[in-house]
């Protein structure tokens, strides 16, 4: 399981989980940040810094937000950018 970046970060960028980050899996793309899943240690260090509250545990993704899973994946596996 790996954690994913929603909805509620578009357009805020506060990037307070990149800071908390052990293993820097989280990168800011043009309008959001995300979690490489390939990196992601899932040890919940960013969760909490959100001011937002926009990162999940994959599974526990608010509903209507589950897009976001593929999103992040893509990003480091396309370069695509929300």
């Amino acid at each position: 399981m790996t954690f994913v970046i929603g909805a509620d970060c578009v357009d805020v960028l506060d990037k307070a989980c990149i800071e908390e980050c052990p293993v820097d899996c989280i990168v800011v793309g043009d309008r959001m940040a995300y979690i490489n899943p390939d990196e992601c240690t899932d040890c919940a260090a960013c969760e909490p810094v959100c001011p937002v509250e926009a990162i999940h545990y994959e599974d526990d993704l608010p509903l209507g937000q589950e897009q976001f899973l593929l999103v992040n994946s893509r990003f480091f596996s396309e370069g695509a950018q929300i």
